[in-house]
């Protein structure tokens, strides 16, 4: 088991990722965790931003009691700050807000109102900061980044195909498309670290047809690989049937029935990865507790499908599930970006 203690190289790695998001002496920096949080991540946020001359301050508040009937992971939807509106004040009105909540503020309902107020956020994954340093930021992901975004926004069909036998169109033409390298330099942006993924998210009657996932493909919710084919039929957005035999098929129905809502069993969103320093096979070097599983969604080439919350479609959901894919085809409006899970042309 690794050590979670202050490593300098640790600091220097921090400090790098609040330099690219812009940050100068006298900028205030909040660093918002909760009880569960990771101490080291914390400790090393608020040393790195005190070497940069920044005045930071820690907001620390309980984690909440588990309401799920399920345990929850890797979400991206902490509910840590519960609306609490002297601590979204006192967010709002920083210059960075370094995210060290156990689930972390992407899709928390407190982030417009932290954002609206010209504060910018930078999700740090719960992660050991081992992970952190070997997937640190790096200046050439934002042309990638901004360049798959651009790609995304001008498609009307994504067209996902596999040798496993995915064969899935998602339209496009009204979601909503977005991307991340991993900072965060201007007010009312959110980034998360690690980064290097873009991702839509599609408007409802969008997506059908079949997913099929692998042997080697990741279901992060349980941080684990796949040992069995696992074939989800998509039908107007939702899963309608889960094919397959073993342990992980079992693990998935079982999961998605626990929350008794059909919205969970909705698409929420789908993307492919661009980090090249991101590796999915790292899932298999550590300890659970010590990955949060942002690198295996970010890997260079994978296709990310999630299932859960998405806005875009007016559809809430506490369950979810991120699935990153190797080995997949991705065309859009029939040009291909990434093929047998090679990132293609521009993103190569």
């Amino acid at each position: 088991m690794l050590i979670e203690r202050i490593e300098h190289k640790w600091i220097d790695v921090f400090a790098e990722t609040l330099r690219r998001c812009d940050i100068r002496p006298g900028d205030v920096v909040a660093i918002v965790a909760e009880t569960q949080s990771r101490p080291v991540n914390v400790e090393l946020a608020q040393l790195a931003a005190e070497s940069l001359g920044a005045r930071p301050f820690r907001l620390v508040v309980p984690s909440p009691r588990v309401q799920a009937p399920v345990p929850v992971r890797s979400t991206g939807a902490s509910d840590a700050l519960g609306q609490l509106a002297p601590v979204v004040a006192a967010l709002r009105t920083a210059t960075l807000v370094v995210d060290c909540t156990v689930e972390g503020l992407l899709h928390a309902p407190e982030l417009p109102e932290i954002l609206g107020g010209g504060a910018r956020v930078l999700m740090v994954s719960n992660e050991h900061p081992e992970i952190l340093e070997r997937c640190a930021t790096d200046p050439a992901l934002e042309p990638k980044v901004r360049a798959a975004i651009k790609r995304l926004r001008g498609a009307a069909q994504m067209h996902v195909t596999s040798a496993a036998g995915t064969d899935l169109r998602i339209g496009l033409r009204e979601a909503r498309v977005g991307g991340v390298w991993g900072w965060c330099a201007k007010p009312g942006q959110v980034a998360h670290w690690p980064g290097g993924l873009a991702l839509a998210f599609p408007a409802a009657h969008s997506v059908n047809g079949q997913l099929v996932l692998a042997p080697g493909d990741i279901n992060l919710t349980f941080k684990q690989y796949l040992r069995e084919r696992v074939a989800l039929t998509v039908e107007d957005d939702y899963v309608v049937a889960i094919d397959g035999e073993g342990v992980d098929v079992d693990l998935m129905r079982d999961y998605f029935s626990a929350w008794a809502d059909r919205e969970a069993y909705a698409v929420s969103h789908v993307g492919f990865g661009l980090n090249p320093r991101a590796r999915w096979d790292a899932l298999a070097c550590y300890d659970k507790r010590d990955c949060n599983g942002t690198e295996q969604r970010a890997f260079a080439g994978n296709f990310l499908y999630s299932t859960g919350a998405n806005e875009v479609a007016g559809r809430h959901t506490l369950g979810h599930f991120d699935l990153p894919l190797r080995k997949c085809t991705i065309a859009l409006d029939g040009d291909v970006v990434v093929r047998d899970g090679q990132l293609q042309g521009e993103f190569a």
